[in-house]
């Protein structure tokens, strides 16, 4: 088994889900009292957040950088960045290192492929639905990416930062979302991905007729596949 590592805290309440995910998986392949090898690096998030609202993704890529040598010198294979904001600067930490980056777009596109979905609708911070280093990735592997509305995205943004980060899940915000997920499946979407690592926290499959494909837990598989690969 390939040890995992983690750079988390972004923020730490979806981190611990994919901890719990990650650990799940393993033991539902492997079976009796196994779990994970994996280490993890949990940034504060406080600090990240301020850079992102300035723009100042250089030093965030630092901070990352900096958590991703720490990780291979732990002893890592290969990392998984708990976040999709923060890919971002993926290409900074992966210049950083010399094990591999697992990235969430490129596994959240696998798994929209194995669905036959083409075209979605994409959900997160105002960073990820609004600017191009997510919805581009996706799109150079076919996949066609509707964003919300303005204003819709002004809510996915706050209810991330403002509840879901302080690990508060509201009624009211959780009917907003599905809204906005209903919206774009009017538009045509054949999909909707949660694509920040929050919003699972706040609606789930169940809640909608529409396909959801949470990134969280698309990762979290396609990192327990990589570490038990030969």
């Amino acid at each position: 088994m390939k040890t995992i590592g983690l750079i988390g805290g972004m923020s730490w309440e979806s981190t611990q889900t994919y901890y719990r995910l990650i650990n799940q998986k393993i033991k539902d392949e492997l079976g009796g009292l196994h779990s994970a090898k994996l280490v993890l690096y949990s940034v504060n998030f406080a600090e990240i957040e301020t850079l992102q609202q300035r723009g100042d993704w250089s030093t965030a890529a630092d901070i990352l950088s900096s958590a991703a040598r720490a990780l291979e010198s732990a002893g890592a294979d290969f990392m998984v960045l708990c976040t999709n904001t923060m890919h971002k600067v993926a290409r900074q930490i992966e210049q950083a290192v010399s094990i591999p980056l697992l990235h969430i777009a490129d596994a959240t596109a696998s798994a929209l492929k194995e669905n036959g979905v083409s075209s979605v609708g994409l959900l997160g911070t105002r960073f990820t639905m609004e600017q191009a280093f997510y919805r581009d990735r996706l799109e150079e592997q076919g996949i066609r990416v509707t964003v919300p509305e303005e204003k819709q995205r002004e809510l996915i943004h706050t209810v991330i930062f403002d509840e879901l980060c302080r690990g508060e899940t509201r009624p009211d915000s959780k009917a907003a979302y599905l809204k906005v997920v209903a919206s774009l499946a009017d538009r045509g979407a054949q999909g909707v991905i949660l694509g920040c690592t929050e919003i699972g926290l706040l609606i789930q499959a169940s809640d909608t007729e529409v396909r959801l494909f949470d990134t969280t837990e698309i990762h979290a598989e396609q990192a327990v596949q990589l570490a038990l690969r030969p």
